[in-house]
């Protein structure tokens, strides 16, 4: 992998490193240390400095991951043997990257509204620190809605651009197995059945599918029956291909398979999905190009479940923060029943962003970069026991530093935020109360 895209795939993760990440490590220790340090005026700078350093991290990161679900920008190099950047700027303004981009982010905002609406719920459950749990409570409100909203209609954008750079995924993600008539219908739910190769039981509204995925009510969605057609076609060019580069290894000066290479460079990847089955893909038989051409049908139920539960969630989200943006405006902050609602709704967005990651990742199988590097190609050349051994060490380290995290921030919830006020100054709270009755924060 690193040979053969290393040379795009690392350079949005170098700039990551270079601009994003020391911004953030050099802010970072600033935000958290400077309380008592910093004047309020430049701690919020710092702050800020913080916000903006993760935001071009995410930016850079998705623009690499971007990258591999739409390789623009980017040409094999057949005297290298390698993939190289052709128009870096295409990488850059890749439409597949600029709206995970915006999504991704959105839906970070989301989770952190979330916590910060569950946590005011919790103080108010439990009568504590109330002035302060009802400004963030209308804070995470406000802010969470808007944007719980843009996650949806970001996550539209991002479907739509499935719809001409990954039709099997999408076609996958909704379980359209044949190529309906235009405008497609949406299927709500259904048992999808690799085995039959068909969905069970499924109920459909009209035209809805069509609408998204093409924004039209004439352009028909392709099915995987026929994008499975259209994989084979484009193996048996690039098993074309596959012969021409190997007529270039052997002798660099051969224009003629050159050319031959050229008018077929684009399906080299489908006919490395050859390999799997035979090791000179010029050898494989029509029963393995079929084959090969049915191993880029991902896992249909899968993906199927995968965005509705990803989608349900956010629908709850849009619910659960319109409701509290309600009762905020008309101050009825400790409705109980919606408190406990909050509380129980922590943990849904990382549910939710997890099951997008799926969709985004496992979706993109069998390619590492789609249409031009299957993911058996791409894998390391360390041995079995050397990877376990990193998987298991990168499990237990980040397991560690999840536990770690997971009580500091257990304790700092139970701590509250006026646990030094309260220590130093325990009358305070009959001298300056808000709201709530407890004291006043310096930094609100």
């Amino acid at each position: 992998y690193s040979h053969y895209v290393g040379d795009i795939f690392g350079a949005p993760l170098a700039i990551e490193g270079l601009m994003a990440f020391f911004l953030e490590a050099t802010f970072v220790g600033l935000m958290f240390f400077g309380w008592d340090k910093l004047k309020p005026h430049a701690h919020l700078f710092v702050t800020f400095m913080v916000a903006l350093g993760t935001n071009l991290s995410a930016l850079w990161i998705l623009i690499a991951n971007g990258w591999m679900q739409n390789p623009v920008g980017a040409a094999f190099n057949p005297d290298t043997m390698r993939m190289e950047v052709t128009d870096f700027m295409a990488v850059l303004f890749n439409p597949v990257a600029q709206a995970k981009f915006v999504h991704t982010v959105s839906a970070g905002y989301v989770c952190a509204s979330v916590f910060v609406l569950g946590v005011s719920a919790f103080y108010l459950l439990k009568g504590k620190h109330r002035g302060f749990a009802k400004r963030s409570m209308t804070v995470a409100a406000a802010f969470g809605l808007a944007s719980s909203l843009s996650v949806v209609v970001l996550g539209d954008q991002s479907g739509y651009a499935l719809t001409d750079n990954q039709k099997m995924k999408l076609a996958a993600l909704e379980a359209m197995w044949r190529t309906e008539p235009a405008p497609a219908g949406l299927t709500v739910i259904g048992i999808p059945s690799m085995k039959d190769r068909e969905t069970h039981y499924g109920v459909q509204i009209p035209w809805v599918m069509g609408l998204i995925a093409t924004r039209t009510i004439d352009k028909p969605v392709e099915g995987i029956f026929e994008l499975v057609a259209t994989a084979q076609d484009r193996i048996e060019s690039g098993v074309v291909a596959y012969g021409a580069l190997e007529a270039v290894k052997a002798n660099p000066q051969d224009m003629t398979a050159r050319a031959l290479f050229e008018q077929h460079r684009r399906d080299l990847g489908y006919g490395l999905l050859l390999k799997r089955y035979v090791a000179d893909p010029r050898q494989a038989s029509p029963a393995l190009i079929e084959k090969a051409a049915w191993d880029t049908v991902p896992n249909v139920p899968a993906l199927f479940f995968s965005f509705r539960i990803m989608a349900g969630i956010g629908m709850l989200m849009i619910a659960l923060f319109g409701t509290a943006f309600v009762l905020c405006t008309l101050r009825k902050h400790e409705t109980r029943w919606f408190l406990w609602a909050a509380v129980i709704a922590i943990p849904l967005p990382w549910i939710a962003i997890e099951f997008g990651w799926i969709l985004a990742e496992y979706g993109r199988q069998p390619w590492a970069v789609e249409g031009v590097l299957p993911t058996f190609l791409g894998a390391s050349s360390l041995t079995v026991p050397q990877l376990w051994s990193t998987i298991i060490g990168f499990t237990v380290l980040y397991g560690a530093l999840a536990v770690i995290e997971v009580g500091l921030m257990l304790h700092a919830i139970k701590k509250g935020p006026f646990a030094e006020q309260e220590q130093f100054a325990p009358d305070a709270s009959s001298s300056s109360t808000l709201g709530g009755g407890e004291p006043a924060p310096a930094v609100a």
